[in-house]
């Protein structure tokens, strides 16, 4: 639970506050006054007796009542304090800055819990243990540095690890991104990064609250919570970037080994973050990058009153970009980077271009890139931005890379770009190199409230993840068509076979085949049984060529047991012959021999997520490139095309040289379709359908 005492407390003690600020008590003690904290400040240290110029309580006994308490004790005396604290002293609020709990051993284990207990007991909130604290613009509770600027107008940050929280603030600060809040959760007993998400939409306000929420995430304790209120967050006006830390197995030991967090399949994590329309990241760089794209795209007053949200909230493929800079060979690196991302450069009409040139210096070019020239002044600048935002309708959005070889000052330039910003329909994506040589002026520059990008790579990646990643995708099961009564009664009727263990077993064809059909997924007429003759009859029925296949190892081809265009009767029956004396065959299965494009589907089971479906190309693209796109079921059509098309063989699908494509509405219906049925068949834990065999006409 997150409450008033928590967020806006009237008092504040410090457990274990110290003069020493080279340690955590100390430090905790000198961010809160130098954070300019209007409450009562009070300090338990029984060794001091006065603590950065408050006086000292030598014993909790001895305070007063108090709203909200941080520990920085060593954690066996923590539960202890926090009966103490709780019972007799009205705190309704902690944050534990201890480590040495749950994320150690089982002792510490049971201390964390006797504290949730007390805490849920007395109804007080429990930010921790195990983290650097709280950061708002109310009280700055931490004991770590960086401390960046607090602005209504900042980000909203919360993060699942204390130590990379303070990593991505110091990229933050050098790009001049503010912060509304920072929340260090922890190991989070009580409050998760679900909960603080869950609290923020519960509470949205759009006037006042902070539209960018930037998370790191070590464990997705509650993904229903994570996926119903990022959604929700995100259709109200916010934007969500996440980092999943320890989705390949070498980083779930180390997710394991430093928080006891269990790391969740990649591609479960993937097709969650697509379903509600979250910014996935995968570095520090690359999440606050995302984070001054988002601030970027706002629009505000010279006061910083937020007027409205420049371009379309949601970055659409092919995003036109006109690039200004003064440096030709980062225009041309900016360049490929966009068009390699999807978005383009366009050029500028001849007539246009010399109306451009005209206004520059000699030998500037305004082809787009638009090369000012080094000696290029703040007018020069000023003139190609207004030239980009009123007269070029093809341009959605600027970027500027101006920085200089260190033999002028850049504030009247960035002077100028600052009001560019504030005066622009377009939104201006300020690229400023020059760190080192102009220090002082682009920190100026960020003093403004605005963010600056060090690299123009980085910032066309970081755009073109935004670009790609699809708006929240509707809730609701698609049945239509789904004879979901039947699936269950298939599913309820089946007795355990045994085979795999813990009662798993592998479905036989023909009950495939049946939950399949309730469906509604064409598949290929086949017959199986261990009866040659009706085998051969069956295959007389539907014509030759067939395919012939071993039914009872599962991977079929691993032992020979499949069998391509078999033309003739007398194949057919040497076939059947052979794969009959495969170890552990019971049946042989007879199709008919179709051709296509081989596509593939599949699905697994994730704890706690439902199931993942895959879909992409079949054969050798799945098991040698694996070029699979991941969503969560159940699936909607949007979410589906989503998934098709941000397939690196995509244009395979679509056709490409001559060869026509697939039947790319046929291929969502039944993803969609396989995604209802396995959300009423819990039961089914992993499944591949591959190949479907797709032409322009149909798929199979």
């Amino acid at each position: 639970m997150i409450n008033r005492q928590l967020l806006r407390p009237e008092s504040i003690v410090v457990i274990g506050g110290s003069n020493n600020v080279h340690k955590p008590g100390g430090a905790v003690v000198r961010n809160l006054i130098q954070g300019g904290y209007k409450g009562t400040l009070r300090i338990v240290n029984p060794k001091e007796d006065e603590v950065q110029g408050i006086k000292v309580f030598h014993d909790a006994k001895e305070i007063p009542p108090t709203e909200l308490a941080i520990l920085v004790v060593a954690a066996k005396f923590c539960p202890d304090y926090v009966e103490l604290l709780a019972s007799t002293k009205e705190v309704r609020a902690f944050i534990i800055i201890s480590a040495g709990f749950g994320e150690e051993t089982k002792a510490g284990a049971a201390l964390e819990q006797r504290i949730l207990d007390t805490c849920e007991r007395y109804g007080a909130s429990l930010i921790g243990p195990n983290c650097i604290g709280l950061l708002t613009r109310w009280h700055h509770s931490v004991f770590t540095k960086p401390i960046p600027k607090l602005s209504p107008r900042g980000v909203d940050f919360i993060s699942g690890s204390g130590a990379t929280a303070v990593f991505i603030l110091e990229s933050a600060v050098t790009k001049g991104l503010q912060f509304n809040s920072v929340w260090s959760i922890g190991n989070g007993k009580q409050i998760g990064i679900e909960t603080v998400l869950e609290y923020m939409d519960e509470h949205f306000d759009a006037s006042r609250d902070a539209l960018v929420k930037l998370l790191y995430i070590e464990n997705i304790a509650d993904p229903d919570k994570l996926l119903f209120h990022a959604t929700s967050l995100i259709r109200k006006g916010c934007h969500i970037a996440a980092i999943k830390a320890g989705s390949s197995s070498a980083g779930r030991r180390a997710a394991s080994s430093h928080t006891g967090a269990i790391a969740s399949s990649d591609s479960a994590v993937e097709a969650l973050f697509r379903k509600a329309g979250i910014v996935r990241c995968f570095s520090r760089e690359e999440l606050t990058t995302v984070g001054c794209i988002f601030k970027s795209l706002e629009w505000r007053t010279e006061s910083g009153e937020r007027r409205e949200e420049r371009g379309a909230r949601r970055v659409e493929s092919g995003l036109r970009i006109a690039i200004v800079t003064h440096a030709g060979g980062p225009g041309v690196m900016l360049t490929d980077a966009l068009s390699k991302g999807g978005m383009t450069v366009p050029p500028i009409s001849t007539e246009k271009a010399e109306q451009l040139k005209a206004r520059l210096l000699p030998g500037a070019t305004a082809a787009n890139p638009i090369d000012i020239l080094a000696t290029g002044n703040p007018e020069h600048l000023a003139t190609a931005i207004d030239f980009c935002d009123k007269e070029l309708d093809d341009i959605d959005a600027i970027m500027v890379i101006f920085g200089t070889p260190g033999l002028v000052q850049l504030y009247e330039a960035y002077d100028m770009l600052h009001r560019k910003i504030l005066e622009c329909s377009k939104p201006i994506f300020p690229i400023l190199p020059s760190v080192s040589t102009a220090g002082p002026e682009v920190q100026e520059f960020l003093s403004r409230g605005h963010v600056s990008f060090s690299d123009e790579v980085t910032l066309a990646t970081a755009l073109a993840q935004v670009m790609k990643t699809p708006a929240p995708a509707e809730q609701n099961v698609v049945v239509n068509g789904v004879d979901v009564p039947r699936i269950r009664r298939i599913i309820d009727g089946m007795a355990p076979q045994g085979g795999q263990g813990d009662g798993a077993f592998y479905l036989e064809p023909g009950r495939v085949h049946e939950l399949l059909d309730c469906a509604g997924i064409p598949t290929v007429p086949e017959f199986v049984s261990d009866s040659k003759a009706d085998v051969l009859a069956f295959a007389d029925k539907c014509g030759y060529p067939v395919v012939a296949k071993v039914v009872g190892p599962v991977h079929k081809s691993d032992v020979g047991g499949v069998a391509l265009n078999v033309r003739s009767r007398e194949v057919l029956a040497a076939e059947f012959d052979r794969m009959m004396n495969i170890s552990q065959a019971r049946a042989v299965m007879v199709q008919k021999m179709i051709r296509g494009t081989e596509l593939f589907i599949g699905a697994k089971y994730e704890p706690r997520f439902g199931h993942v479906v895959l879909c992409g190309l079949g054969g050798i693209f799945v098991e040698v490139l694996k070029d699979v796109s991941s969503g969560l079921a159940p699936l909607s059509y949007e979410e589906a095309y989503s998934m098709i098309r941000s397939l690196r063989g995509y244009n395979i699908i679509k056709g490409t040289r001559g060869k026509a494509g697939i039947n790319e509405r046929k291929y969502a219906e039944i993803i969609v379709r396989l995604s209802t049925l396995l959300r009423f068949a819990t039961e089914i834990k992993e499944m591949d359908i591959n190949p479907l065999l797709a032409d322009a006409n149909d798929v199979v």
